[in-house]
């Protein structure tokens, strides 16, 4: 069992989900990047199905249900936050099945690389990563384990910063554009 905010080992006795207090204080501190939190396009999910923070059924493209931060983050309905993308040039790069504990898949190294130094997090299942940052991409894609959305799309959002990725977003075009293998 892995620690849920910086996935390293944990006790194994029931109910431990970080690995140190250290840890368990970062997960309920986690803010994200201001160029998400001033946005009011945030909903809550249970199971990874949108909701709102008043726990009613949510659309990534019915803007009435989404809500700021603040209340979206103040709320116990479901399992998390998620941010929606619009196409107002926030993008996100959802990678998939690239994180083994600690070590980073080869390829996934490479589109860090191409993205530049922006806010990046751990996905829900703990081997995946996020990267948010500028960027336009249309209609939405899938590459072998790669996913790139801008718009009509909310992405689980976990707020457990990879590697100390910066709290800000940068532009991202380069890997956007590029299919990475």
């Amino acid at each position: 069992m892995t620690c849920a905010w910086c996935n390293d080992p944990v006790d194994a006795r029931a109910g431990t989900r970080f690995c140190s207090t250290r840890c368990r204080v970062a997960s309920h501190r986690a803010t994200p990047p201001a160029e998400l939190r001033e946005r009011a396009r945030w909903i809550r999910h249970r199971a990874k199905v949108p909701i709102t923070a008043w726990n009613r059924p949510a659309s990534s493209t019915n803007s009435a249900t989404w809500t700021c931060y603040d209340e979206a983050a103040a709320s116990s309905a479901g399992d998390g936050l998620g941010f929606v993308l619009n196409g107002d040039g926030i993008a996100c790069i959802d990678l998939d099945h690239c994180l083994d504990g600690s070590t980073l898949a080869p390829w996934a190294q490479h589109v860090l690389a191409r993205a530049g130094r922006t806010y990046v997090e751990i996905s829900p299942s703990g081997t995946g990563l996020h990267i948010f940052g500028f960027g336009h991409v249309g209609h939405g894609r899938r590459i072998d384990g790669l996913e790139f959305y801008d718009r009509g799309r909310y992405i689980c959002f976990t707020g457990r910063r990879f590697r100390r990725s910066p709290l800000v977003l940068a532009d991202i075009s380069a890997a956007l554009v590029v299919p990475m293998t």
